[in-house]
């Protein structure tokens, strides 16, 4: 598969430079994005703006990937998704359960956004229980 590689300081894009996303080719995209996502990085950006047909098994996997991703406290982000390709997410119920944004810059927005709150959630947890426990007094 035909793929661009843009590794950034907080994350990398990877872009498919196919039309249509089958099972066998998720496979070995997803492979690709497990490879390419450094530990020290670890956030993807999925740029899908050449791809216009997917199937359900496709969709399917890409869900489970952004899933594992944020199971590791790192983001996926999917941009760039065509009207017909978002046509087939929206047929496949995947459309409001995927992190997608209209382009890469707003991904990259949301990766840094992510960032923040993991640093922020992993700083003020202590915080937060101790305020907890004194509303309940």
């Amino acid at each position: 598969m035909q793929v661009k590689i843009d590794t950034r300081e907080k994350f990398t894009v990877i872009t498919p430079d196919v039309d249509a996303l089958s099972d066998n080719l998720t496979d070995e995209l997803a492979k690709l994005i497990q490879t390419n996502s450094q530990p020290d990085i670890g956030n993807v950006v999925l740029n899908l703006k050449n791809v216009s047909v997917i199937d359900e098994s496709s969709v399917i996997k890409l869900v489970n990937l952004q899933q594992h991703f944020y199971e590791k406290n790192a983001s996926f982000v999917i941009c760039e998704v065509n009207e017909k390709l978002e046509e087939q997410l929206e047929e496949y119920e995947a459309l409001d359960i995927m992190n997608i944004t209209p382009t890469e810059s707003e991904a990259w927005d949301i990766v840094q956004m992510e960032e923040i709150e993991r640093e922020l959630m992993d700083d003020d947890e202590p915080l937060f229980n101790n305020h907890k426990e004194e509303e309940e007094k």
